[in-house]
């Protein structure tokens, strides 16, 4: 059995467990592939390093994450979250150093106990510079991976360009989740035909369409509000945080008043935007058709996005979005924006339509959607070559590339 050692700043966790759960599905899918593979192939064992960043006293949301445990079992994978100092907001640049000099102990330990074959680093900033550091250390090949902001924010931060350009140079592999993020990653400077594309997984079995004729008022009752049968309903996932666009999408539902008096407009998620929005939907007379759902369980996100007639999500810049793949895989449409990846997802107008970033844009989009509403099987089939098992199988391939240099 093969052994790799996640880095990633992003994982769930008791304190948020919505966080970084792309990386955590991600990782969960490799280690189990021994359930289906003929017997003799070779397999991966994973352990993830999980550094939580704590500024030297824990104020604000840094308090929820101090308590967590520094070691505990997640999902069935070992996750070892041990604590690095940062300074808030203006310490970004040292945090990979300070992330390298606190894991190298630990890691060098595990890698005594379990020797470790590859160091695969799940986000480009500051867990590619980090993870270089330690690799060099220990002598062991790395791969990182590109996933949207910390190549389209990140990489246009001078300190931080330097630190992922040369963490790309020691890189035996890299990794993306777009050809449009490894396009920019390569302008960023990086060389593109070291870079492969490798898509997300989606759980197949979770999302994919759901029609019943009592979902809305049967989901309504669940999440508290009202969602009535025969008015338009949009779903918004994603981090209430204002890159993402929510408010801009309450400004379309705005400029819908006339012709869409009662449509409704549900935020899934949770973030800092969230008082701005909630004073915005009050000012623009939205309050009694906008709805926060918060954080909610990973399985009532397919019911929402199948109740809903299209998924909107004005974002200003993305890797691959995950919610566009998830909402296309339950039949939803998607409305968002040219950033990213997404035209590599939304090829036609079945899927959705891509517009400019402004309320007038977004909500034409939407009214198109609703005069023509596309078949859910059809929208699904957009997303079809996207599951965990590919995923993981890919992933394994990429590995096994590595060590055969």
């Amino acid at each position: 059995m093969r052994h790799v050692l996640a880095l990633s700043t992003l994982y769930p966790n008791a304190a948020a467990p919505r966080f970084g759960t792309f990386v955590a599905r991600s990782m969960e899918s490799i280690a189990r592939r021994h359930r289906y593979l003929a017997p003799g192939a070779e397999e991966w064992r994973v352990t993830v390093v999980n550094p939580i960043g704590l500024p030297p006293i824990a104020f604000g949301k840094y308090r929820s994450v101090d308590g967590l445990p520094h070691r505990e079992e997640w999902n069935g994978l070992t996750v070892h979250r041990p604590r690095f100092r940062l300074i808030p907001r203006f310490g970004a640049r040292l945090n990979a150093a300070a992330i390298a000099r606190m894991a190298v102990p630990l890691i060098r330990q595990i890698h005594k106990e379990t020797p470790i074959d590859l160091i695969d680093a799940q986000f480009f900033f500051p867990d590619g510079p980090a993870a270089a550091q330690i690799a060099g250390e220990l002598r062991l090949p790395l791969t990182i991976k590109a996933r949207g902001s910390d190549i389209t924010h990140w990489g246009e931060q001078g300190f931080a360009r330097a630190q992922m350009l040369e963490a790309a140079a020691k890189a035996d592999g890299i990794l993306a989740v777009s050809e449009a993020l490894a396009d920019a990653a390569a302008r960023m400077g990086m060389e593109r035909e070291a870079i492969k594309v490798h898509y997300t997984g989606l759980d197949r079995d979770l999302f994919r369409p759901l029609a019943h004729t009592q979902l809305r008022s049967q989901l309504g009752g669940v999440l508290g509000f009202p969602m009535p049968e025969r008015v338009p309903v949009f779903a918004c996932v994603g981090a209430l945080i204002e890159r993402k666009g929510q408010a801009i999408a309450l400004r379309a539902l705005a400029e819908m008043r006339r012709d869409h008096p009662e449509a409704r407009l549900i935020f899934v998620g949770t973030g800092e935007d969230e008082p701005r929005l909630r004073a915005l939907a009050d000012e623009l007379g939205l309050a009694r058709r906008v709805h926060f759902t918060g954080t909610i369980d990973h399985n009532m996100l397919p019911l929402v996005l199948s109740a809903s007639n299209a998924m909107v999500l004005p974002t200003a810049n993305e890797g691959l979005a995950n919610a566009w793949v998830e909402a296309l895989a339950c039949g939803t449409p998607v409305i968002t924006c040219d950033v990213g990846g997404v035209r590599e997802l939304i090829r036609d107008r079945v899927a959705g339509r891509i517009v400019a970033r402004d309320p007038a844009a977004i909500a034409q989009g939407l009214r198109e959607v609703l005069a023509d509403q596309p078949d859910p099987l059809a929208v699904a089939e957009s997303v079809l070559a996207f599951d965990w098992r590919s995923h993981a199988d890919r992933l394994a391939a990429h590995y096994a590339s590595l060590l055969a240099r």
